[in-house]
């Protein structure tokens, strides 16, 4: 989402590393060339300003003149501010000292409410809690079926009293429902409190900040339930409009925090780098994409990192710790180091990371991802080609890849639907993975890693030594395959470098042999 503005802002302070002194005219540029990439990105135009003129007046402090490397100062400079705009601090749940927490959401309709209280439902439940989902969106149609299918997933218990507005149902020919959200989400409260659930996920029906009597209702259920946390659920893909609406609904019926949603989308993402400055609400949650997992906790200073291109380490070391088993991948390192890698532990590994999420976006975590564009476009159909070959080999096979020969790589192309060629590439490159991973292992000390005994002979000075290896002479004389053996006679020139045409035997002596020749004798 942020990949139009980060482009922009690499490119800008890419440009400032080369100078060892900055004028008051290469910061006015550096200022004006970030607010246009900001207004770009569908920044409020109030951010836009404020930002600005905050980098502007520490760029021409004492801070930049006397730094060392003053470029690098603006780059820092430029961080702060940013991580300062996203919310400063990583903001966590605020939880009731007395079970069960109460955490109400709302939004406009079509920003993901249901779906990400499913979400939440999961991620609580990953921390070892008890949620319990409350379904208070009787307007929509399908609303309740789709919050207990969410539930179902997530592992969480819906409360649904209530089937809410259907077609054909209800109590008159429309299939109105007429409920009361407000009662229901008492009555989910008092059950969670009665059923030892110690967290309560109020879903609420889309309302526009016009709608009057829709936001009555939203603050109705607030005084009803009193909640410890009230998310607004804002889409990512709004942009200016984004503003407007967090304002409404912060007078309307107020709130505690932020979740943005679709943050895997291509809008310029000028959501989410306004609605804290104006608001004054952090950032809590964020959504980035359609999966259950897909969610977490947002992290200003992660986000402002990837904003600038320098990656997100912690995020994906954090990321991994969750999908891979410490104890199989020690004994993968094990097998790394000692050159017994089998094709089982290939794969093994490579559905561990696609795990972790599309391999695109997991390269676009690394420091210096987007300056490599090819990185993101990645195919994830060459791992399914992959997958198949490797299963279709058998367990011998993928064992000790070594005694597959030219008829086993037919069968298992033929099997797995792919070319011989294809088969040939992924035995040829395991091997010299393998070795470079063992020889790699073996350098930084890895566990199980052979050492590496390094051969005495043919050292300087060391008698029965072949010495050091002549040059060959380019191309080699014609006739003479390979050029003359051992190189050129000690005290010989080096004719290497002879023009074009000289290093070669006249035109019609080519084929003279030089042995059947009578020479004179001495």
């Amino acid at each position: 989402m942020f990949e139009s503005l980060s482009d922009r802002l690499t490119g800008t302070l890419k440009d400032l590393r080369g100078k060892g002194r900055l004028s008051g005219a290469d910061i006015d540029a550096t200022a004006r060339d970030i607010r246009l990439a900001l207004l770009e990105a569908d920044v409020a135009l109030p951010v836009v300003r404020e930002f600005v003129t905050r980098i502007k007046t520490r760029a021409k402090g004492a801070e930049v003149s006397g730094a060392l490397n003053p470029a690098q100062q603006v780059v820092k400079i430029v961080n702060e501010e940013l991580v300062g705009i996203l919310g400063g601090e990583t903001r966590r749940l605020t939880f009731a000292k007395t079970p069960p927490t109460v955490i109400m959401l709302a939004g406009l309709q079509g920003s993901g409410k249901t779906t990400l209280a499913g979400k939440l439902a999961k991620w609580l439940k990953d921390q070892g809690h008890t949620p319990l989902l409350v379904a208070c969106d009787l307007q929509r149609p399908g609303a309740v079926s789709q919050l207990q299918i969410v539930g179902e997933r997530a592992g969480a218990t819906v409360f649904a009293p209530h089937p809410g507005t259907s077609i054909g149902g209800g109590e008159n020919e429309l299939g109105i429902s007429a409920a009361d959200p407000v009662e229901v989400a008492r009555a989910g409260v008092a059950e969670a409190r009665s059923k030892q659930y110690d967290i309560v996920i109020v879903d609420t029906a889309g309302r526009l900040g016009i709608d009057t009597e829709l936001m009555n209702q939203a603050a109705g259920i607030r005084d009803a339930v009193e909640p410890d946390e009230t998310l607004f659920v804002l889409d990512a893909m709004v942009g200016q409009d984004a503003v407007s609406t967090a304002q409404a609904f912060r007078d309307g019926v107020g709130f505690t925090g932020v979740v943005l949603t679709k943050l895997d989308g291509d809008a310029r993402g000028g959501a989410a780098l306004s609605v804290r400055e104006v608001t004054g609400a952090p950032i809590m949650f964020a959504s980035t994409g359609e999966k259950l997992e897909d969610f977490d906790v947002f992290h200003p200073d992660r986000m402002a990192s990837r904003i600038l291109g320098m990656g997100d380490v912690l995020s994906l070391i954090e990321q991994a710790e969750q999908h891979f088993d410490a104890e199989q991948a020690e004994a993968t390192a094990n097998k790394i180091g000692s050159g017994q890698l089998t094709l089982d532990d290939f794969l093994e590994q490579m559905m561990a990371v696609r795990k972790m999420g599309p391999i695109g976006n997991l390269l676009g975590m690394l420091p210096g991802a987007g300056q490599m564009k090819e990185l993101a476009n990645v195919d994830e159909k060459q791992l399914d080609r992959v997958q198949a070959i490797i299963r279709g080999m058998t367990q011998h096979e993928r064992t000790d890849p070594k005694i597959i020969n030219a008829s086993r790589r037919l069968r298992i192309a033929n099997g797995s639907g792919v070319k011989v060629s294809d088969v040939n590439q992924l035995v040829d490159r395991f091997f010299e993975a393998r070795k470079m991973m063992s020889a790699m292992a073996g350098r930084m000390g890895m566990p199980g890693a052979r050492k590496q005994v390094r051969s005495k002979k043919g050292k300087k000075g060391k008698k029965g030594g072949r010495g050091p290896t002549q040059p060959k002479i380019r191309g080699g004389f014609p006739g003479m395959p390979g050029g003359l053996p051992g190189g050129m006679p000690a005290g010989m020139p080096d004719l290497s470098g002879m023009p074009k045409g000289l290093d070669q035997i006249p035109p019609g002596l080519e084929g003279i042999d030089l042995s059947s020749l009578k020479l004179p004798k001495k």
